[in-house]
């Protein structure tokens, strides 16, 4: 970490964090949350959980809460992982809770499994929680349960690990931040994205300095997913396509956002967020898309559609960096997250990777930037190519998941647990990434005014240890 940074820290420190005021006479927003930056006082037998370490487990019992299309690849992943036991699986629809636990017992290498399943009612999760007591509960519901899920979890003594966003209010992430450190249980939102191959590069080579001082960022979550309105009775588009019509705001922003943000050690010793300002387009796109396919007297056609498709807003950090933030699963573009990340000597770009570094390649008389070829690519890769990939990387793409990121993650938890080390990604940080989706509603609904970030760590992120670059 630079001289320069530590300055510019300290001077910060002597200030404290200016508070942006919210101009009266706005769009009537009753309908939005009023953010709220208080909560500053930790309450008593509560812990800091942002280098937590719990006590290791020899095996991990995991259970498993939603098991449609992204939980039953996580109880399918987390069955071949050594030192794992799933022991209980829990979702509404019956058909659901036997394939899942049929793909455990298709693996030929063991023998077959006993998971108690737990089906046809909605609140027979909690059942399953005290019956069966497991050390980890893995929670891929609608996001609307996401935080009064892993805050049973956590009470009912298990390690909680939850789908994105962690929750969609920052009263609910205020909820799951101190059940947590009463508790003294991990809740780590998962944030897969951060297992790439490119975003560990990237993150290796901003921790080695490659590209200078950090300066901006740019993230996005841009993925055309206005066929999940076929799902009406059950599955993703059902309960999703009702939060396009209700709230306009980034709803979706920690796939992009979630490297950027350990690439700048945000909420990590160095710096933390600040504040945002959010702008949405008209909303357009998914009224059009249900006048077409749909009939006229269908469910999605009564819906007034809200949520511009697409947002962009903007985060000042504490340090003064910036990080364009942008959403828009309702246009018909390619998938694109930018993963950008601009530096004093350099950039590194995703989609598809490029970088620009001129320092380098040391050609005489090269005062500008200039992607690099693919021998100089190739360099790169060998000089920085993160550990972590170099360990699991062929495995991963063997085990799959959104291209090996999946298992990664799934790899890294269990690892973490089993060793009783500190997990890649910590409660703040999932509320930290999630935030973004309350605080651009209430951006948008008061004509962009900016709103500051809560603290989550209460002042603690200064002491926070950066992730580590995992051999």
């Amino acid at each position: 970490m630079s001289t320069e940074n530590n300055h510019r820290r300290e001077f910060i420190k002597g200030l404290g964090v200016l508070s942006v005021g919210v101009a009266s006479g706005c769009i009537d927003a009753k309908d939005v949350e009023e953010p709220k930056t208080g909560y500053t006082t930790r309450p008593k037998n509560a812990q800091y959980m942002g280098d937590f370490a719990a006590p290791p487990l020899d095996k991990v019992r995991c259970a498993f809460i939603g098991v449609g299309d992204r939980g039953s690849g996580h109880v399918a992943r987390m069955h071949q992982i050594e030192g794992v036991e799933v022991v209980a699986i829990s979702d509404l629809y019956e058909d659901l809770a036997k394939k899942a636990k049929e793909s455990c017992n298709k693996d030929a290498t063991t023998s077959p499994v006993d998971i108690a399943l737990y089906y046809g009612g909605e609140n027979l999760w909690k059942k399953m929680l005290q019956e069966v007591k497991p050390d980890a509960v893995f929670i891929s519901t609608p996001w609307s349960l996401h935080a009064e899920m892993a805050i049973a979890s956590m009470e009912a003594g298990a390690h909680a690990f939850v789908e994105v966003p962690i929750a969609t209010t920052l009263e609910a992430m205020w909820k799951i931040v101190d059940a947590s450190e009463r508790t003294q249980k991990h809740c780590m939102m998962m944030e897969n994205v951060n297992y790439g191959r490119e975003e560990l590069l990237y993150l290796n080579m901003c921790r080695q300095g490659a590209i200078g001082e950090l300066l901006h960022g740019e993230a996005a979550y841009i993925h055309d997913l206005r066929f999940q309105m076929e799902d009406v009775e059950r599955g993703t588009g059902s309960w999703r396509t009702h939060h396009y019509a209700k709230r306009n705001g980034n709803l979706y922003p920690t796939h992009g956002l979630g490297p950027i943000a350990q690439y700048m050690n945000l909420a990590r010793t160095e710096d933390n967020f600040g504040r945002l300002v959010s702008f949405s387009s008209p909303a357009m796109g998914r009224k059009m898309y249900a006048e077409k396919y749909y009939d006229e007297d269908h469910k999605w056609n009564q819906l007034d559609f809200k949520g511009g498709d697409i947002n962009t807003s903007i985060i000042k950090t504490t340090l003064g960096r910036t990080i364009l933030v942008q959403w828009d699963e309702t246009s018909p573009r390619p998938y694109n997250r930018l993963n950008l990340i601009q530096g004093t000597k350099g950039i590194l770009v995703g989609f598809p990777t490029r970088i620009a570094i001129p320092e380098e390649v040391k050609k005489v008389g090269n005062h500008h930037a200039e992607w690099f070829n693919e021998e100089e690519m190739e360099r790169i890769y060998e000089k920085y190519e993160h550990p972590l990939y170099k360990r699991l990387g062929a495995l991963a793409k063997k085990r799959g998941g959104h291209g090996g990121t999946d298992f990664i993650m799934s790899y890294r938890i269990i690892e973490c647990l089993r060793k009783g080390t500190p997990l890649d990604q910590n409660v703040y940080e999932g509320c930290f990434w999630s935030a973004v989706g309350p605080l651009t509603e209430a951006s948008v609904s008061q004509d962009g005014m900016p709103q500051d970030f809560p603290d989550f760590t209460r002042g603690d992120w200064k002491n926070t240890n950066p992730l580590d670059i995992i051999f």
